[in-house]
């Protein structure tokens, strides 16, 4: 896993359900700069890394785009 992640709190979505699916984990790290998204069938495969502030307008899009 990377460094910017140490101690990241990784959580996936409630409505993932208990079957484990096709789910991603977001995580989110102490410090809160930078976001993490994995895999949550393969936590040791890696994880994509954006700053906190590219998350925040990825959740804005998304948001925008439901309504």
């Amino acid at each position: 896993m990377r460094e910017e992640l140490a101690g990241a709190t990784w959580r996936k979505a409630k409505a993932s359900g208990p079957n484990g699916g096709q789910c991603v984990e977001v995580g989110i790290t102490p410090a809160r700069r930078v976001v993490g998204v994995r895999d949550s069938k393969n936590r040791d495969g890696g994880a994509l890394v954006v700053s906190a502030e590219a998350w925040r307008a990825f959740l804005a899009m998304v948001v925008a785009d439901e309504g």
